[in-house]
């Protein structure tokens, strides 16, 4: 039963299907809130005004609204809040900002707060704008994503014990003393996970706020069973912190975090500490077994709209319905109409995205700079071309769904769907590269005829699901075909060379882990 539910949640699922667990039939509907401009969030700390304004907030919205009246407002964070809102939609400061107002009356630093995402590049988008605005109430904030070398994060993140701070107090209890530089950590699994491990002084003792973002790919893939971990060594450490003096009297210990408690139903009033837990995603899962590994209290959901998914509402789409023998051709006519707007290719795989960029190599004189964008670069070269698409030095970049998460592009315009998305859920997180922040936007997917049917049923489970026709002119597309023909015998040859290439690699390969062998033993 649980694998049939779960098959059915990966293909996005029937709409109208009435969700599993209580808590998420109800939902508080995001879009009943309105937007409010900076000046009057009520209760918002004054010195956070001015970062907000540089970073050219000048009003909320809605999900940002309704995220802190649940938080900061009457709300008061009694429940652990789960946030289904389209991407685009603001959800990043909608957490960050509750979180660093909660944490500006802090005394001590310690790691307060803790924001995992699936990936490098998301982490360090986050991290931006908590580094926007922590440091005005003096939070500081670090990041373990291993952008640099795991010493150089621990340098950053942990300093040695001050004794100096309590001279009168014996080792043992110096010990216990937080090492942390950080009070917020934004992190992706596998590098928290060897800092649990491997960092002397990282400790998750303090921990009161979790955010998940990206939750669904979150609880997709394991990564290291990071969840569980977290989770334990902060229940573990709810254990009572105390010592006696020389009365024997048992005194707290001054740095003991006192976690949110709340009442959960059915437990006939049992208070209880807490991880109070924020969890997001423009796709949510209501997959029960997959929820439970949050292990959230009395959970809260924002949804935006009456259906489970939503497409921004800023966004046009259109379909475009060709031949696949042409389809290349169609694309480059595709681009010429957008005359150099950014704009995102999508593709079904690593491979066809490079076979795509290496085809388009071949045409001459194309009036628009691309590159691929692939786990078959190096890490430091995909970063090169992400900041040169930002930049606005490339017009359009060609990858896979790697593109698709949570990756902010300003002035991005258009995307484009080279292969049709196999999930509505897909459709999402690529057509929301795009139309984000109250902008508008396009997406443009190619389909081939007995497509039409499947993408047409498929989009009608998201709100804003109209879809309209987009042709292209015939003579453009015809004019491309002598080019084409030579353009594909070079890509042949260029694959067959590069297949070469690798096969002679991979005979040296086997020595080289003899040798490593060898040393190891």
């Amino acid at each position: 039963m649980v694998v049939a539910m779960a098959t059915k949640e990966e293909e996005g699922g029937p709409s109208s299907r009435v969700p599993h667990l209580p808590w998420m039939r109800n939902p508080v509907d995001i879009d009943s809130f309105s937007g409010c401009p900076v000046a009057h969030l009520p209760r918002l700390d004054l010195r956070l005004v001015k970062p907000l304004q540089r970073m050219g907030i000048e009003s909320f919205f809605p999900v940002q609204v309704a995220a802190w009246l649940e938080t900061i407002g009457p709300g008061a964070f009694e429940r652990d809040i789960c946030i289904n809102s389209p991407t685009g939609s603001g959800k990043t400061l909608a957490y960050a900002l509750p979180i660093v107002q909660m944490l500006a009356t802090r005394k001590v630093r310690c790691l307060r707060a803790l924001v995992v995402l699936p990936t490098r590049d998301l982490a360090l988008q986050v991290k931006e704008v908590f580094d926007a605005i922590a440091p005005v109430v003096g939070l500081s904030v670090g990041s373990a994503v291993g952008q640099s070398s795991i010493a150089d994060e621990v340098s950053n993140l942990i300093e040695k014990s001050k004794q100096g701070l309590f001279p009168s107090l014996d080792e043992e209890y110096i010990q216990m003393e937080p090492q942390t530089k950080v009070d917020i950590l934004v992190a992706t699994p596998g590098r928290l996970m060897d800092h649990i491990s491997m960092t002397k002084g990282f400790s998750l003792e303090h921990l009161q706020y979790l955010v998940v973002d990206e939750t669904d790919r979150m609880l997709r893939e394991a990564y290291q069973s990071w969840l569980p971990t977290v989770i334990q060594l902060t229940r573990s450490s709810d254990q009572n912190h105390s010592w006696s003096d020389m009365n024997r009297e048992t005194l707290l210990h001054p740095l003991t975090t006192i976690r949110r408690s709340g009442v959960e139903r059915g437990f006939k009033g049992k208070s209880f500490p807490r991880l109070a837990k924020i969890v997001l995603s423009a796709t949510l899962t209501q997959d029960p077994s997959k929820l439970s590994q949050l292990e959230l209290q009395h959970p809260l959901l924002l949804n935006s709209g009456k259906k489970r998914y939503r497409i921004p509402t800023k966004l046009q789409s259109y379909k475009l319905v060709c031949k696949s023998n042409l389809k290349p051709l169609s694309l480059i006519v595709l681009l010429q109409e957008l005359r150099g707007e950014k704009c995102l290719v999508f593709t079904s795989s690593v491979e066809s995205s490079h076979r795509l960029s290496t085809l388009l190599e071949f045409f001459e004189d194309l009036p628009f700079k691309f590159s691929e964008y692939s786990r078959l670069q190096r890490e430091s070269t995909r970063r090169k071309t992400l900041d040169a698409f930002k930049e606005g030095k490339i017009d359009v970049l060609i990858g896979t769904d790697r593109m698709a998460r949570g990756i902010h592009i300003d002035g991005l315009r258009y995307v484009i769907n080279y292969d049709m998305p196999p999930y509505v859920k897909t459709y999402i997180h690529r057509a929301g590269r795009t139309a984000r922040a109250g902008e508008s936007g396009s997406c443009f997917t190619f389909l081939r005829k007995h497509e039409v049917k499947a993408f047409d049923k498929m989009l009608k489970k998201a709100d804003n699901s109209s879809c309209s026709l987009h042709s292209l002119p015939e003579e453009s597309v015809e004019t491309l075909r002598p080019v084409f023909s030579s353009a594909l015998k070079k890509l042949e040859e260029s694959l067959e060379s590069e297949a070469t290439k690798k096969s002679k690699s991979g005979d040296k390969a086997p020595n080289a882990s003899k040798r490593k062998r060898t040393i190891n033993t």
